[in-house]
This record gives C-alpha cells, sequence and structure tokens, in this order.
C-alpha cells in the first residue's frame, strides 16, 4: 500500500498555497508521487457538488443536512480514486491530496451541534468512504489551524475554485458556516489525531514558507523510509 497525505483546513486557511509548495519540494527532492484534489471539479463526478456549492439544493449551506451533502462528495472521490490513482497506491504510491474526506468531516459535521450526534456522524463518514466505498485512510492529515476571522480577510478578493469568478460559494458567504466548520474541525483534529499547524503565531499569520517547512519536516520521514 501507498502513502496518503492530506492538507485541509477552513476555508480560507492557505490549504492550496500549502499543497503548491509542497509538490514542488517533492519535485526537486526527485520523489515520484501524484495529487489529487477534492472536489475534482474537472471531472463530471462533481457535478452535484457543484450543483450543491453554486446553492441549487439551497442558498446556504444547512439547507441541505450533512449526510446528503456529504454523498456528493463521496462519491465524486470515489470515481476519482478509481480512475486516477488506485492502482499507483496500491503498487505503494505516494498521493497529495488538497482536502479529502476530512473536509467533509470539517464543512458537514460543523452543521451538527449536538456533540452526540456530530460523533454519529462522524462515525457513519468513516464507514461510508473508507469501509463501505473502499477508500484508503490517510497516512497524515495536517490541519491548518487558521482562525475564522483572519480567513474571511484572507477569502474576501479570491477568486471561485470552479466558476473563476470572485463570487463566492454557499460555504465561503456563509459567515456563520465559517465558524461553525472552524469549531468543528479543532474538535475533530483531536479526535482523530490529525497534525495541527498553528499558523498564527503572536497574532500574526506566519509565513507560507515557515508553515511549509513544518509540513515538509513531518512528510520526510515517511517517504526517505
Amino acid at each position: 500500500m501507498g502513502k496518503l497525505f492530506v492538507i485541509d483546513g477552513t476555508d480560507g486557511s492557505g490549504k492550496q498555497t500549502q499543497f503548491k509548495m509542497l509538490q514542488e519540494r517533492l519535485s526537486e527532492e526527485n520523489v515520484n508521487y501524484r495529487v489529487v484534489s477534492f472536489p475534482n471539479y474537472e471531472s463530471p463526478s462533481s457535478t452535484l457538488v457543484k450543483m450543491y456549492l453554486s446553492g441549487q439544493f439551497g442558498e446556504n449551506a444547512k439547507d441541505v443536512n450533512a449526510y446528503v451533502a456529504s454523498t456528493f462528495y463521496a462519491v465524486d472521490r470515489y470515481a476519482t480514486y478509481k480512475q486516477y490513482f488506485e492502482e499507483f497506491y496500491n503498487e505503494g504510491g505516494i498521493i497529495l491530496a488538497d482536502r479529502y474526506t476530512t473536509a467533509n468531516m470539517v464543512h458537514q459535521a460543523g452543521k451538527i451541534k449536538d456533540e452526540k450526534e456530530r460523533k454519529k456522524f462522524l462515525d457513519w463518514l468513516c464507514d461510508f468512504e473508507f469501509n463501505i466505498f473502499g477508500l484508503p485512510r490517510p497516512t497524515k492529515t495536517f490541519f491548518l489551524n487558521m482562525p475564522p476571522d483572519y480567513a474571511m480577510k484572507l477569502m474576501e478578493n479570491r477568486e471561485n475554485k470552479f466558476t473563476h469568478a470572485t463570487q463566492k460559494d454557499i460555504h465561503e458567504r456563509d459567515k456563520s458556516h465559517i465558524v461553525d466548520s472552524y469549531n468543528a474541525a479543532c474538535y475533530v483534529a483531536k479526535e482523530y489525531d490529525w497534525y495541527e499547524v498553528n499558523c498564527i503565531k503572536n497574532g500574526t499569520i506566519r509565513t507560507v514558507d515557515d508553515i511549509h517547512e513544518e509540513i515538509y519536516k513531518e512528510i520526510e520521514e515517511y517517504i526517505k523510509k
């Protein structure tokens, strides 16, 4: 089996930047790897995700319950796994993922306030994706801990990933969802032993290079074995 490294966090936490820097670093180190990004907007499998995020099922994220929304993402992940990286992973390859099942654990679990119901959902989600769908479990998940106030400032003029416009999706434009997702992420990161990368130090956002070095140091021990 291969190794799967996931970069995750709430919207505006700098995932794409760190994902790109990690790719460049591994290429410089002549590491053979593949990348996947979820949702996979280049694939038809993400159609329901696009419809959900564009507000076609409801203008607010909470209009679609956590279980239903999670199925949209899970199907996209399954299709991407089967088509693009299953064989490489099973042959021992290294996979870098920009979001994964972990994103549902953050964004969808954030919709559920009751702790027992949230735990029930998380148990269901892990069984659904890892057991029923047979998706690989992450070797290590990096949670970029960027508090909402900082994240929302960073997102102000960010381009939408699948429309290439500045209009934000239903997750990004809902401040309460961003806060709820962040709180869920902090909870889930501890419950599932994710590696937490604190993006703020002494009230200031750390440099992208500083954050990158921390992430690479943790991955290095796996790729050089």
